[in-house]
């Protein structure tokens, strides 16, 4: 992902319902305003890439943007979390969000050179735990806590992947 990209994320959390950042674990108050998230943003990518706490990917299909997945909590040589979001709904539930998981695990584990990728979606979306076993991903445990800044209280599913599983 190139920093022209970022506007594709910024877009998509604060053009989404609220009733779809809910099925995300997102509450809509904690998004940060555009330019300031933007600003975040520039500030991450003039970090090199070992020194970042956010690195991301975008995914085409013909041509055109479907999605990206990005990673976070990220200790680089040792592990991060990943996630992934699919622009549109008609690409969903395809088959798209497996591949993507895997393509963009290998990714991972040879750019932040890790040993483990961890996900944590919210427990009760079931298409992203379904994509994340289906991608390889054990389960660890489900547990409740606020996954990110983004997100409200909730009970995640912690799915992990070790380098060489896929």
């Amino acid at each position: 992902m190139q920093l022209s990209d970022t506007d594709v994320i910024i877009d998509y959390f604060h053009s989404a319902s609220p009733e779809f950042l809910n099925t995300l674990g997102i509450d809509p108050s904690r998004l940060p305003e555009r330019a300031r998230w933007k600003a975040i943003f520039e500030r991450l990518f003039a970090l090199p890439i070992e020194e970042r706490n956010f690195f991301a990917i975008v995914w085409e299909l013909d041509g055109k943007l479907a999605g990206w997945s990005s990673a976070d909590k990220i200790v680089f040589g040792q592990e991060a979390y990943m996630h992934l979001h699919i622009l549109e709904p008609e690409r969903r539930q395809s088959g798209n969000g497996t591949f993507f998981v895997k393509e963009s695990a290998k990714i991972y584990f040879d750019t932040l050179r890790i040993a483990r990728l961890f996900c944590e979606p919210y427990a009760l979306n079931v298409a992203p735990n379904r994509t994340l076993q289906a991608a390889g991903f054990k389960y660890v445990k489900t547990h409740e806590t606020v996954p990110g800044p983004l997100n409200f209280h909730q009970p995640v599913t912690r799915w992990m992947l070790e380098r060489g599983a896929i």
